[in-house]
């Protein structure tokens, strides 16, 4: 009977002593977890102006978040790049998993293959939408070669040739509430680009930053952006040191209303950063604010400068101007000759000044303040002419 007893306490002293043993093996497995987690904290980039964007680089992944611009309690997307040579993390956050380099990128907006070209990654980008607006002859030579595919409209891109082109990602600007239709049906990574939201101009450019890591050029990306970023803080400088601050007015009326530029718009910011007065910087509104003619003209008529973006095939002038609306003659600055004008069908000032706005800056202060810079030449707005 004792040596019945005696055999069961062994199987119940060897119980206890199998589960103290997994009990200090599951402490010592926790722990590491913990400080598995804990490295994996990561390292935030100190995004300096960009507002909707935040980096996090971890050891084996890079998080990027996209803050919702119409929500700010809200996260619009969560992005995790993981590098196509190494395996995919066993345990990730929640998120988008986007396989970078990305090699075969379906671009909609002009804007970002400029981008990409200047980052010398232009071989990435395989498809691009509203072919007949994008300026690049290099989009527009590669398309016709084979090398990139032309998926029609952005606003209802032909799904069969998306299905065809097989892109790694697709570059997309987002809307409040928007929907993306059968593309987003698709399981190919939906890059959402809120940087044409953020209310500055370095906010805006910082964006390539992001853009550059999609690309396998982050690094490139990094060093122009701080060139962008160097150059517009120094003519910021430069424009401060001006004596006077001549107001400006900005835009045409379209149709029954004139919509003009908030004062906290990307546009408001940099006339006032170009050393000028905007006529309307005292509207708190970071988008267009649609007005009638007898307001604008009531609050900007001794404006000294009118500055105004068009798209035709010839350069408007100041006979066109009058025709086109005999009230706009009323304004000092059409009297005195003060207009000055951006045909962007000629210039690639949309393509261009959201990721180098140190140009439309050098630009603005050139014709602000003519003596700070007397041998410039601008680059997107002239004098009309008669």
């Amino acid at each position: 009977m004792m040596g019945k007893k005696m055999k069961e306490q062994w199987w119940v002293n060897l119980f206890l002593g199998m589960m103290a043993c997994a009990f200090l093996l599951s402490a010592c497995g926790g722990g590491q977890h913990t400080q598995a987690r804990m490295s994996e904290e990561g390292d935030t980039l100190q995004m300096a102006y960009a507002r909707y964007l935040t980096i996090v680089k971890h050891e084996s992944f890079t998080e990027v978040t996209v803050h919702n611009p119409w929500d700010s309690a809200r996260i619009l997307h969560t992005y995790l790049l993981v590098d196509k040579h190494k395996p995919v993390p066993r345990v990730l956050p929640q998120g988008t998993v986007v396989r970078v380099p990305l090699e075969r990128m379906l671009v909609y907006s002009a804007v970002h293959c400029g981008l990409f070209d200047e980052l010398d990654a232009i071989e990435a980008v395989g498809g691009v939408c509203d072919l007949p607006y994008i300026r690049m002859e290099q989009i527009h030579r590669r398309v016709r070669e084979g090398l990139v595919a032309d998926i029609g409209n952005s606003m209802s891109p032909d799904i069969e040739r998306v299905i065809a082109l097989r892109p790694d990602g697709i570059l997309l600007s987002p809307f409040e509430n928007g929907s993306y239709g059968r593309i987003e049906k698709l399981d190919i990574p939906l890059i959402e680009c809120a940087d044409y939201m953020e209310d500055s101009a370095l906010g805006r450019a910082e964006w390539m930053r992001f853009y550059g890591m999609l690309a396998g050029k982050g690094r490139e990306a990094d060093s122009l952006f701080t060139e962008v970023e160097r150059t517009y803080r120094d003519l910021h400088r430069m424009a401060d040191r001006a004596m006077e601050k001549p107001t400006v007015l900005a835009e045409l009326k379209q149709g029954s209303a004139w919509y003009v530029p908030g004062g906290r718009s990307v546009t408001g910011q940099m006339y006032a950063d170009a050393g000028a007065h905007y006529a309307f910087g005292a509207i708190a509104e970071n988008g267009s604010v649609p007005l009638s003619f007898e307001t604008v003209f009531a609050r900007a008529r001794h404006a000294g400068y009118w500055l105004i973006k068009y798209n035709q095939a010839h350069d408007k002038t100041y006979a066109e101007l009058e025709r086109d609306y005999r009230p706009y003659a009323g304004f000092d600055a059409f009297r005195n000759r003060k207009v000055y004008g951006c045909n962007t069908a000629k210039v690639s000032y949309y393509e261009e000044t959201p990721f180098h706005p140190e140009r439309l800056l050098k630009d603005l202060i050139a014709v602000f303040h003519p003596d700070l810079l007397p041998d410039y030449e601008t680059r997107y707005f002239t004098p009309l002419a008669e």
